[in-house]
């Protein structure tokens, strides 16, 4: 029963009759006295007449709105209770007319209020990528993110065209959002039409740059008003080059560069119109839509999706019908493992990086944070040849199974430098970079042995040095070879033996340079003076920081420093160049696309180092080390001209060959190293051998690589011009190329003695008068006089007698 009706019912009225300050709220307006006039009688039961018109006195307007709001207020209370929580169309009306202010103040503040953050670190994260010389060839990349940034310029229109086709065909458009778009795709997946996603380009880019992958509604928040800074502060060409950048293609490709390598093995640049339509496939389902790796269903997927990015592109005008009928699907190439580190190429990036932080061209920081793109100087064929020596010359000889104590641990170290320009165009670090990270081309902690002899010899023949008799130091300059003599005139007391103890009586220095006397070279190093051999050493390319250079030692003088297989290259390369040092470089070009401050690479200016006079007259004697009678006679095999010197250390810790031919320099070192205490151990007993000297497996391998790295190339002589007192070898006929010689196990206490033998050299013979360079033939054989082992140091260059 209604208000109204209760009101007219004679007993409801007697029995709930309002009290009369409810009076004027719960009776009807035409039902109220006026103010002064006596009530009306109103007979039971019958409804309240109004009163006739007359000229009584109106309500005021404030009972007239209190008259309206009753009224709807008993309205409202009649209705039922569900019907009563809905609003009304007034109050509804003035929440969307308020509503509108307050939501454009709420957008303008949150606009105001949301910052374009910086990019996220995944987003800049870039890889490094290093190529050989040929700048073409692939060595090796770093980095964690596999991507190389580019800008527009190297995507092409067509690839462009083709993204915009199929992922925001409103991009050239829109402001950045697409907000019918985004209703849309969420009425798609409401309705069971599957997932869509209504992003544009631009928010696509600035989820992937500026922010993350999270599904959250503060994300998208914050995406939608950035999208919108981003579409004022960015061109479209920017906002797309950095969308293709961070956008991820499958394979570990992050970026259409390395997307493009990935796929088809071309540089983004190169890009033709269905190779472009394609990665644009892959945006959407980068996994699923890999022909290559795709089961049949995901293919013809992926080829629908194709034709579906062509015939927008058509829809959009960005290409004619014509071309659109003739493109056929790319060849898209088989996945191959992402280019790494393993093998060779973490050790020769090491190399490259070292030699740009040392330089000064980038702080480590800078190289780490990635997008460099560098060219280095190793050539990949003469890099093959590096390990395929050392394997064919030393790996398959070695048998730990059999020999768990001698031939484990073994250790190569290798560089190849080219005089003429100091390039290092190979290097040998370790078998695997993967399983030994550890680069020993670079490491400086094994001694060189009689590989130093050469410095000692060049320092003499520098600025006229005598002997302590007075007689100047050339190469035929005689000396005292009695195994055990002590060195006079040294900083500290010191008598070497030589090898097995061997007196060699008065030899001179050429042919104690052939034979490794240690007695003599301990006396010409002290006799050309010990500052002096230090800084003939530093000029011609090692470090002086080195460990083992302090000439207040006298055993400085036979190999007590510790330079790297590359330091030892440089300065053999400095002595084929006459002298000429040249500091070796690893990278010739260095890039980051996107960047205009790229840094200058330094320059590589040859010094002299040495005279020439002096640098020939060691080469002339070191081509006498090599050759039949020398400690480097495995070097014969090699058939070329070449000059070298081999080096053995205390107790056979390490082993070196170190030599060069006009066009190329390269060193090799051989050592044992606890895996655990990195501990060095003896070489004894490798390969059932009971002594490893240089002349063995570090002369094989270097002859194997030298042999491999100038296969094709014309064979070059010495140029020679040494000075007075330091005789060239006569010409003779050049013996045909005797084969290779390997080491033969030695049986314990089995070592046969070694005659002298001596290199008949004119004393003191004037210089050869000028004229045509005489190339130098090796002599003969001499009968029963095998290649000699290197004599190195018996007790190494720390003998008995060293304080």
């Amino acid at each position: 029963m209604s208000r109204a009706q209760r009101a007219s019912h004679p007993r409801r009225d007697r029995q709930s009759r309002p009290a009369p300050d409810d009076a004027a709220r719960t009776e009807p307006p035409t039902q109220r006295r006026a103010p002064g006039l006596p009530d009306a009688p109103v007979a039971p039961g019958i409804p309240a007449q109004d009163p006739p018109p007359g000229p009584g006195p109106r309500p005021s307007r404030r009972d007239r709105r209190r008259d309206r709001r009753t009224a709807r207020r008993d309205r409202r209370r009649a209705r039922s209770r569900l019907r009563r929580l809905l609003p009304t169309w007034r109050q509804t009306l003035v929440g969307l007319v308020g509503s509108v202010p307050l939501g454009a103040a709420a957008f303008a503040a949150l606009y105001v209020l949301v910052p374009v953050p910086d990019p996220n670190a995944h987003a800049v994260a870039q890889s490094n990528v290093y190529y050989y010389a040929d700048g073409t060839t692939e060595l090796g990349r770093t980095g964690s993110v596999n991507r190389e940034d580019v800008g527009i310029a190297q995507i092409p229109l067509d690839v462009q065209h083709a993204v915009v086709s199929a992922e925001d065909r409103t991009f050239y458009r829109n402001k950045g959002v697409d907000l019918k778009g985004m209703v849309r795709a969420a009425w798609n997946s409401a309705t069971g039409k599957g997932i869509q996603g209504g992003s544009t380009i631009t928010q696509q880019y600035v989820k992937n740059y500026y922010l993350t992958q999270d599904q959250t509604f503060t994300r998208k928040a914050r995406e939608l008003f950035i999208s919108l800074k981003v579409d004022r502060q960015e061109t479209k060409d920017e906002i797309l080059a950095g969308y293709l950048n961070t956008s991820y293609f499958g394979r570990n490709a992050y970026g259409v560069q390395t997307a493009a390598k990935a796929y088809f093995g071309v540089d983004s640049a190169h890009l033709t119109l269905a190779q472009g339509a394609y990665l644009a496939t892959l945006l959407q389902a980068p996994s699923a839509y890999d022909v290559k790796a795709a089961g049949p269903a995901n293919r013809e997927k992926a080829v629908a999706r194709w034709n579906y990015v062509l015939d927008g592109m058509v829809t959009l005008g960005f290409l004619d019908e014509s071309t659109r009928e003739a493109t056929a699907f790319p060849d898209v190439l088989d996945p191959e493992p992402t280019k790494g580190l393993t093998g060779q190429a973490g050790y020769l990036v090491d190399i490259a990086d070292d030699y740009l932080v040392q330089n000064g061209v980038l702080a480590a920081g800078d190289l780490k944070a990635g997008g460099w793109r560098i060219t280095t100087t190793f050539d990949k064929a003469r890099q093959d040849a590096f390990v395929g020596a050392v394997k064919q010359e030393l790996t398959t000889e070695l048998d730990p199974k059999a020999r768990p104590g001698t031939d484990t641990d073994v250790r190569v170290a290798g560089a190849s430098v080219e005089p003429s320009t100091g390039r290092i165009v190979a290097a040998y670090g370790g078998p695997d970079y993967a399983v030994q990270p550890y680069n020993d081309a670079l490491r400086q902690d094994n001694q060189v042995g009689s590989t130093f002899k050469p410095i000692d010899l060049a320092a003499g023949l520098e600025g006229d040095r005598t002997t302590q008799d007075g007689k100047p130091i050339t190469t035929q300059t005689p000396y005292d070879g009695t195994s055990g003599r002590a060195v006079v005139g040294g900083p500290t007391p010191y008598a070497p033996p030589n090898e097995d103890n061997e007196n060699h009586g008065t030899i001179t220095l050429r042919e104690a340079m052939v034979h490794s006397v240690n007695a003599v070279y301990a006396q010409e190093g002290v006799d050309a003076g010990l500052d002096n051999v230090r800084r003939t050493a530093i000029r011609l390319g090692l470090p002086d920081s080195l460990q083992g250079m302090d000439p207040a030692n006298t055993s400085m003088t036979l190999g007590t420093a510790t330079p790297s297989a590359l330091d030892l290259a440089g300065v053999y390369a400095a002595l084929a160049a006459h002298g000429q040092a040249i500091r070796p470089w690893a990278v010739s070009r260095l890039e980051k696309p996107g960047s205009d401050e790229v840094p200058a690479l330094p320059a590589h200016d040859a010094r002299t180092a040495v005279g020439r006079t002096s640098a020939d007259a060691v080469t002339d004697v070191l081509r006498d080390a090599v050759g039949p009678q020398g400690t480097g006679s495995a070097v014969q095999a090699l058939a070329r001209p070449a000059a070298g010197k081999t080096g053995t250390t205390d107790d056979n810790r390490s082993a070196w060959f170190a030599g060069y031919t006009p066009e190329l320099a390269t060193a090799v070192g051989l050592f044992r190293e606890n895996t655990k205490t990195h501990a060095k151990e003896s070489l004894a007993g490798t390969a059932g051998y009971e002594r490893v000297n240089g002349g063995t497996f570090p002369a094989r391998i270097w002859t194997s690589y030298m042999g491999a790295a100038l296969a094709g190339t014309p064979v070059q002589q010495f140029d020679l011009q040494p000075g007075p007192g330091n005789t060239q070898p006569p010409a003779s006929p050049t013996p045909a190329p005797k084969p290779k010689p390997k080491p033969k196990p030695v049986k314990p206490k089995a070592v046969l003695p070694k005659p002298r033998a001596t290199v008949a050299r004119p004393a003191a013979a004037p210089a050869a008068p000028a004229g045509p360079p005489v190339p130098f033939q090796p002599e003969a054989p001499r009968p029963g006089l095998p290649g000699l082992p290197d004599p190195g140091l018996p007790g190494g260059v720390t003998p008995v007698g060293r304080p």
